[in-house]
């Protein structure tokens, strides 16, 4: 654990721009992990939702809790990196691809899974839904530590990755989601963001077949991780300020 430490203190901006990186990560996969849940509990009593999604919380805890033991185990692969980028660049993928489809065509459907078929009759509709959260929130669990170590190998950086993404699952998530609803190219630009971090792992392929070559240095540098922040950085500022100033791109206004 010193060993980590230690390279945070040598390279304090290098870290946060990890952090940086990693909470765009996870709060972008919380933003759809978040909207899966709010479908899921769509069609209990109100006053089950929230008791409901509670209880989803408290898995989402558990289960990465779980997850970082197993952490220390995962960063000894390094191919787990260009893994996570394949992964990222998915995702921006299937949101372009996907991007055409109605709310309806992506709405999940309870009925089909499995365990809520064979625990509503047991355990009745509330159950059954909890039982069915607690499921997904294993998946999301394993998916978003994934990423995170796919991104380092510290295993500060990684726990505090992990915490983040618990937090962004219940506060992050929900401004996010109120920000790309005032101002939609958002969405747009966060999935361009994880691309461009999914091409960042994928280097690390270069990286490992080829450790002395001076673009290997530049990729490990300080200056490439700070760089990479910036970027991402802009590329939600920029179309921010353009839009304020002159209305493109364009935003919802308020009423």
């Amino acid at each position: 654990m010193n060993i980590h430490l230690q390279e945070i203190l040598d390279n304090p901006l290098a870290a946060l721009a990890i952090v940086g990186n990693l909470v765009i990560i996870e709060s972008l996969l919380s933003v759809d992990n978040a909207a899966v849940l709010a479908t899921m509990v769509s069609d209990l009593p109100k006053e089950q939702r929230h008791k409901a999604l509670r209880y989803g919380i408290i898995g989402a805890y558990v289960f990465r809790g779980l997850c970082i033991l197993f952490a220390s185990f995962l960063i000894q692969f390094w191919f787990l990196k260009p893994l996570g980028g394949f992964y990222l660049l998915y995702l921006a993928y299937d949101h372009f691809a996907n991007k055409q489809k109605s709310s309806d065509e992506d709405a999940l459907d309870k009925q089909q899974s499995w365990l809520y078929r064979s625990t509503l009759g047991l355990l009745g509709p509330f159950w059954a839904t909890v039982a069915l959260i607690e499921l997904m929130d294993l998946a999301f669990s394993i998916d978003n530590v994934f990423a995170v170590v796919a991104f380092t190998d510290n295993l500060i950086l990684i726990c505090a990755g992990v915490f983040i993404g618990i937090l962004a699952m219940r506060l992050v998530a929900q401004g996010f989601v109120l920000l790309m609803a005032k101002y939609p190219f958002l969405e747009t630009a966060a999935f361009i963001v994880i691309g461009l971090l999914g091409i960042k792992l994928l280097l690390s392929l270069f990286e490992h077949y080829l450790p002395n070559h001076p673009f290997t240095e530049f990729l490990s540098s300080e200056a490439a991780d700070v760089g990479l922040t910036v970027l991402t950085v802009a590329v939600f500022a920029v179309p921010l300020l353009t839009s304020w100033l002159f209305g493109f791109p364009y935003h919802q206004r308020s009423r």
